[in-house]
């Protein structure tokens, strides 16, 4: 006998899991995407602060950000930003000191990705995604 609610968990089921594995492909190119954007606002503030005040590093499945102070003649690192794909939630693992935040990526119906705050379950625009990596590493002593 064919019950009804098992065939639609089951349809239901089928449809999570290849949303899953459709994300899981493509984390990597919502990686790239998010190294693209947040190289454009290093080289803003570098071309505003120095060429050596803050520097990215591309590793395929992590980013990191140096950011350094003009110190006595010598740039010394500030701070420090990884961010690397957490395939387990999807997403990306952004850690900055003691900080640490989940950003769970997904795919919209139009090939669109979607960003969440786990933590704080919003979902982000890319600027939104930019700042909350970057602005409290950048400018520490300016309020949030």
């Amino acid at each position: 006998m064919a019950y009804q609610w098992l065939e639609m968990r089951i349809s239901e089921e089928r449809d999570r899991r290849q949303r899953e594995a459709t994300v899981q492909e493509c984390l990597p190119q919502a990686l790239d995407e998010l190294h693209r954007c947040l190289a454009e606002c290093v080289q803003a503030y570098a071309g505003a602060f120095g060429a050596d005040s803050a520097d990215l590093q591309f590793y395929g499945s992590r980013i990191r950000i140096i950011i350094r102070d003009l110190q006595g003649g010598r740039w010394v690192e500030r701070a420090k930003v990884d961010i690397s794909l957490e395939l387990d939630v999807p997403g990306f693992q952004i850690q900055r000191g003691e900080d640490s935040i989940v950003i769970e990526v997904g795919v919209l119906g139009t090939d669109k990705w979607f960003y969440r705050d786990r933590e704080s379950d919003q979902y982000l625009t890319m600027e939104e995604m930019t700042r909350r990596v970057l602005d409290r590493s950048f400018f520490p002593k300016l309020e949030a």
